[in-house]
């Protein structure tokens, strides 16, 4: 009785210095403990954390959900390990420095260096790459037994596969690298005048229905070196229905104040005349010349048995035998009879010496009559202008 008088009255000593006190000060020490309570339960959580232990399945089909399980128990306790360590501080929980000795995962020092090594450093790293594109590139590169084809443009090859294949084709076809056509075709300093051997040309337009037929537009002459000595335009003779632009090159307004047809056909004659002839398929332009000319001075380069075995050929085109024996691209688009003409002259003095030696050869053996210049009979298909006593013969 005693002991429960004295608890009573320290309860009653207790309240009466809470009165005492004042009301502000009782709630702060309140919120104090409920504060440190709360501290201690998040320690010992943060202590024992709760991990849901299963027991080893029984079942077959309960080992893909333990699995599953396990899987994330490993991933929140790589998460914990993975965490950087904190250190207290009075603004809340700071992380740790990393030392100066520390290293990137990389392996790399997170010191930065100064300006000038960085500097180097990037140049030497821009010097590896180059070097190593380089070395690449060597390796890469196509070899003679890569190259087995045959039959196949340079320029083509050049263009899908690379330079270094196209110069083993080259060298496989016995070629060379494509020079300027001017330069290939022309001797820049060769001799401009009238020589004994002439190359000839001409272009020629539509008339008639559809432009079936054809009437002279363009003659061109050059000399042994590829010097252009005649080049005119001819006036039509009559209505033009195609003018064949995208091959003869011809326009209304080229031919419109041109030459006399007539006129042309005797200027053309007086440059032919005892000279040897040189062109592509010459019997055409001789036609639309209504001129003709002695058969042992004509040397038709289509006619020609060693140019038609090299591309395999009865009638080889002009462009064919430019791009396989001279390496010179002609008649890409529209037709130059002045290009067309020193193309011809060019192929013809490759072969000059052996072409000669073969015609001397079968004169003597009797083999090549030598036929008598003739006049080409009359026809509907000529100019209404040009009649046979017109005709210019060549001797």
């Amino acid at each position: 009785m005693v002991e429960m008088s004295k608890v009573k009255e320290k309860k009653k000593h207790a309240s009466s210095e809470r009165q005492a006190q004042p009301a502000g000060k009782y709630k702060t020490v309140k919120k104090k403990k409920k504060f440190w309570i709360q501290m201690e339960k998040a320690k010992v959580e943060k202590k024992s954390p709760t991990i849901q232990l299963t027991k080893p399945p029984k079942d077959e089909r309960l080992f893909s959900a333990n699995w599953k399980v396990l899987q994330e128990t490993l991933k929140s306790s790589q998460t914990k390990t993975n965490k950087p360590k904190t250190s207290e501080h009075c603004n809340g929980p700071q992380q740790e420095k990393p030392s100066k000795n520390a290293k990137s995962p990389a392996g790399l020092e997170t010191k930065q260096l100064p300006a000038s090594k960085r500097k180097n450093m990037y140049k030497s790293n821009g010097e590896q790459t180059v070097k190593k594109l380089k070395l690449e590139a060597n390796v890469t590169k196509p070899t003679e037994v890569d190259i087995w084809f045959d039959d196949v443009d340079p320029e083509d090859l050049e263009a899908t596969v690379g330079p270094e294949a196209a110069d083993i084709m080259r060298k496989k076809m016995g070629v060379k690298k494509n020079p300027d056509t001017e330069a290939a075709l022309v001797k820049m300093k060769g001799f401009e005048g009238l020589t004994k051997v002439v190359a000839i040309d001409c272009e020629m337009v539509g008339v008639g229905p559809d432009g079936e037929d054809s009437i002279l537009a363009r003659v061109s002459v050059v000399n042994h070196y590829g010097k252009c000595l005649y080049d005119k335009y001819v006036k039509p003779t009559e209505e033009v229905t195609d003018y064949r632009t995208a091959v003869s090159g011809i326009r209304p307004e080229d031919i419109r104040d041109g030459e006399d047809v007539t006129t042309v056909r005797k200027e053309v004659a007086e440059i032919l005349k005892g000279r040897i002839v040189v062109g592509h398929a010459l019997h055409n332009d001789l036609k639309i010349l209504l001129l003709d000319h002695p058969k042992k001075k004509i040397r038709d380069t289509q006619k020609y048995k060693p140019f038609r075995k090299i591309v395999m050929s009865n009638r080889p085109a002009l462009r064919v035998l430019c791009e396989r024996i001279l390496n010179v691209k002609v008649q890409q688009g529209e037709h130059s009879s002045v290009q067309d003409a020193q193309a011809t002259m060019r192929l013809y003095t490759m072969v000059r010496k052996h072409w000669e030696a073969e015609i001397r050869s079968a004169e003597k053996t009797g083999k090549n009559s030598e036929r008598m210049p003739r006049l080409h009979k009359n026809n509907s298909k000529c100019p209404v202008e040009v009649r046979q006593h017109d005709l210019l013969p060549l001797l």
